[in-house]
């Protein structure tokens, strides 16, 4: 079994239980009541209580122990440096599109960690394959009702799923989905599509295998995305892979399309959802806003366009119609959303005194035609805007960004970009971030 640290925290919030106790970042809990808590879900469980003894160690290595009393579910108001207090819970698979397999090596170690952690899946909505779980970790997801997972399925046949994640213990999904029915527990499905491999026929099996969880009280698969399969230059030789084609984009749309309407008149929802970046593969228009239903699966990019756009169109009613001074901004995406975002562009430019020019770049670092705004990476802008007047400075969606820091996916900080490009880099996230740079 991996070592617990204690849980050390970074931050204590204002007007909070434990701000007031006198707790400081930097300090750590060791134990709460006797239990050393394993991560954020142990913590929270073991919180809820309405009287805590604490074992707690100072930023100086000096032991406390605390009683609190407070009501039932109050919560502390502390935050961490990490959401697991012991070791990540590796991937034991070798599925060739692995994306940290597709990088180039001497770069950060984080960048190289492949988590398959039921924890963080639970937590944050991060994808695992739940080929790598001791029976007691199962057992602590039955007991917890740690639901909903989410869970990359890719096939439910047992030899294709087995040959795409290269793992024997692969083909036991059918029997894992049981087990989550069997509990009443949910998950949300990820398929990437990998042409020549789990398409076709296979994609088809896949699809109607997990639709058919979709029945009872509660359904044991509440959505399952189509992603296509991402490919760079790095990736390794020999691993089987095909790009995907406008022509093979074009075929998985309408073959999910057909069934996702088969579901929606059977069960009442479509089940099935595809990735944006089919569409923009395709050269075809984004889907109608009503055939998102919830946007369940809005995090793995299934209508994250159609919805930005819509609220964009709400807040561009506060828009101003003349700013003054004069500005000009250069707003990089990927060229993937070029067509897309033009009536966003179209909006902003119709403000007196405000010049947004697009600029719309593919992914040289990755050797990728056609890139979504994710990817784009410092190395991409020095390339595409070096010597160039790019006005006030530029915009730049903070998807390209590691999460939290100010530094792109290729390790180069946003202060050495700026620097080398001589103008200023406004990271914007999301509309109204984008909206205020513009005008204030």
């Amino acid at each position: 079994m991996s070592t617990i640290r204690p849980a050390r925290i970074s931050k204590v919030l204002p007007d909070s239980i434990a701000a007031e106790i006198g707790f400081e970042a930097g300090d750590a809990i060791v134990a709460i009541n006797g239990t050393p808590p394993r991560d954020l879900i142990d913590y929270q469980y073991l919180c809820a209580d309405e009287v805590l003894e604490l074992e707690v160690l100072d930023a100086a290595g000096k032991t406390h122990h605390l009683e609190i009393e407070k009501d039932y579910d109050e919560d502390l108001g502390l935050e961490f440096e990490s959401a697991l207090f012991d070791a990540l819970i590796q991937c034991n698979n070798h599925c060739p599109f692995c994306f940290i397999d597709q990088q180039p090596p001497g770069k950060r170690s984080s960048l190289y960690f492949k988590d398959d952690d039921y924890r963080l899946s639970f937590l944050y909505g991060s994808y695992l394959t739940l080929t790598n779980l001791p029976e007691r970790e199962w057992q602590r997801i039955e007991q917890m009702r740690l639901s909903p997972l989410y869970v990359s399925v890719h096939a439910t046949e047992p030899e294709v799923r087995t040959r795409l994640l290269k793992n024997p213990r692969a083909g036991q999904i059918l029997q894992q989905l049981k087990w989550f029915q069997a509990r009443r527990l949910q998950i949300h499905a990820q398929v990437v599509v990998c042409p020549g491999i789990n398409d076709g026929s296979h994609l088809e099996q896949t699809l109607r295998d997990l639709a058919s969880f979709y029945t009872g009280e509660v359904s044991t698969v509440a959505s399952v995305a189509v992603v296509p399969v991402g490919l760079t230059r790095f990736r390794p030789e020999q691993d089987e892979l095909i790009p995907v084609t406008p022509e093979k984009a074009q075929e998985v749309i309408s073959q999910v399309r057909s069934l996702s309407l088969e579901f929606r008149q059977k069960f009442g929802s479509s089940v099935v959802w595809l990735a944006d970046e089919w569409f923009l593969i395709a050269g075809e228009e984004l889907p109608s806003e009503a055939e998102y239903e919830e946007y369940p699966q809005i995090d793995n990019g299934v209508g994250s366009i159609r919805l930005f756009l819509k609220q964009f169109e709400q807040a561009a009613r506060s828009l101003p119609t003349k700013i003054s001074p004069k500005k000009k901004l250069t707003w990089v995406v990927g060229n993937a959303v070029e067509k897309a975002f033009q009536p966003i562009l179209k909006q902003l430019n119709a403000v007196a005194g405000l010049q947004v020019n697009m600029r719309a770049l593919s992914s040289d670092y990755w050797g990728q035609n056609i890139s979504v705004t994710g990817l784009l990476t410092g190395h991409d802008l020095l390339l595409n805007l070096q010597g160039q007047d790019l006005g006030d400075g530029i915009l730049l969606p903070n998807v390209m960004l590691k999460h939290g820091e100010l530094i792109f996916l290729d390790d180069m900080s946003i202060e050495e970009v700026a620097s080398k490009l001589g103008t200023k880099i406004f990271p914007v996230a999301g509309i109204e971030e984008l909206i205020n740079t513009c005008i204030a």
